[in-house]
């Protein structure tokens, strides 16, 4: 039987996190940087290839596609923007690419590092290229509707080519994928203030609530019902915590 997710979660600028009992998914690809810390029981993480493994923790970079199974498991599961600070000090981790094999997880977990954002510790994350940016911001405000990189190159000048190689570069990941991501951080917010799933779609400017759960099944490998149906809401913003994962090290 498959465990479920049950435990709270907070959500804030660049940050989804999970405390409580750690479930099952199947295999799924987020755009997101995850960490993945087990406090009691067994997390087994499988990669595209085939490689399971049961961790303690893991760092599992945007894309990279992978599965998780939980048994009597408590821990904490972070995702952190691609373009968030933590984020793109966590990418650092996989200096060659692809960084899909559950053994590449485990290794960039064990790296001994300082808190990328506390104070006088760690190293900062190169500050992305200006045209990023400002794509991000223009993506971000225009969630209720269409967005696409021919679009948004076209208000920033650009060419639609060198805008997707500047998100691949900057962020690691294709701006489709991106758009998809901030949807569905727009979803959950509005789920979080009481909208119904169809509510949420349609407030984060996807098709439907079948696309939505399409797009939450293929970045969580679980349905939104299940996303959400058991876990509690902390209240946001918080202050990052020295014990949360991803920000001073593995355990």
């Amino acid at each position: 039987m498959e465990q479920r997710w049950d435990g709270s979660v907070v959500l804030e600028a660049g940050r989804l996190l999970f405390r409580g009992r750690l479930g099952t998914t199947h295999a799924h690809a987020h755009a997101a940087v995850q960490v993945v810390v087990v406090r009691s029981g067994t997390v087994e993480l499988a990669d595209r290839y085939g490689g399971r493994l049961a961790v303690s923790a893991a760092v599992i970079p945007s894309r990279a596609t992978h599965s998780l199974h939980a048994e009597d498991a408590q821990g904490t599961v972070a995702y952190y923007d691609s373009d968030s600070h933590v984020g793109r000090a966590l990418r650092s981790r996989f200096p060659t690419a692809p960084g899909d094999r559950v053994t590449d997880w485990t290794a960039a977990a064990v790296q001994s590092a300082c808190p990328p954002d506390a104070p006088g510790g760690g190293r900062a994350a190169a500050a992305p290229h200006p045209a990023v940016g400002r794509a991000i911001d223009r993506v971000r405000s225009r969630l209720h509707g269409p967005v696409t990189l021919e679009e948004v190159a076209t208000a920033l000048h650009l060419s639609p080519s060198r805008l997707g190689h500047l998100f691949a570069e900057e962020l690691g990941l294709p701006f489709p994928a991106y758009v998809r991501w901030v949807r569905i951080r727009r979803a959950i917010e509005l789920v979080r203030s009481g909208a119904t799933l169809t509510q949420a779609a349609c407030g984060a400017g996807f098709y439907d609530s079948s696309h939505l759960t399409r797009v939450v099944h293929e970045m969580f490998g679980m349905a939104p019902s299940q996303l959400l149906r058991d876990v509690q809401w902390e209240p946001g913003p918080q202050r990052i915590r020295p014990s949360d994962p991803g920000l001073a090290g593995a355990p």
